[in-house]
């Protein structure tokens, strides 16, 4: 495994949220060490893929400020993250289904919380269509 890693050029992590900044420290130092190089990861490219809005690193009968905490993004090297977003739902452009698209959109509308809450009850409205009822 040290061979492979110190000949790697790239190494993609996906699901990176749910990781602790830990993991991504410890793989830092071990590039480093491996490739004898002081560079950030030893000079190899990581790609980070994942989604913040979705699980974070889960520590056992911990506080919501101890998994904020071991989050990546509170690690000292989310310094050096360049950060792109994707912006097409493949699995729905493929399918080439404007209902599909349609319940894509709505559910990134929630999770951007761009939809009004009320005040009074503090929850949200579903839209008419947002799916179909059965019995």
């Amino acid at each position: 495994m040290a061979k492979v890693s110190s000949a790697s050029k790239i190494i993609i992590w996906d699901e990176c949220t749910m990781a602790h900044k830990r993991a991504l420290e410890a793989l830092n130092r071990t590039l480093k060490d491996l490739r004898n190089d002081s560079r950030c990861f030893g000079g190899v490219m990581i790609l980070l893929s994942g989604d913040f809005r979705q699980t974070l690193p889960v520590i056992p009968r911990s506080t919501a400020a101890d998994e904020i905490n071991a989050c990546l993004k509170s690690s000292n090297l989310w310094r050096y993250v360049k950060k792109l977003q994707l912006t097409t739902n493949m699995s729905v452009a493929l399918l080439n289904d404007t209902s599909a698209e349609d319940f894509a959109e709505q559910l990134l509308t929630i999770c951007n919380d761009q939809v009004p809450v009320d005040e009074s009850s503090g929850l949200i409205s579903f839209p008419n269509n947002f799916c179909n009822f059965v019995s």
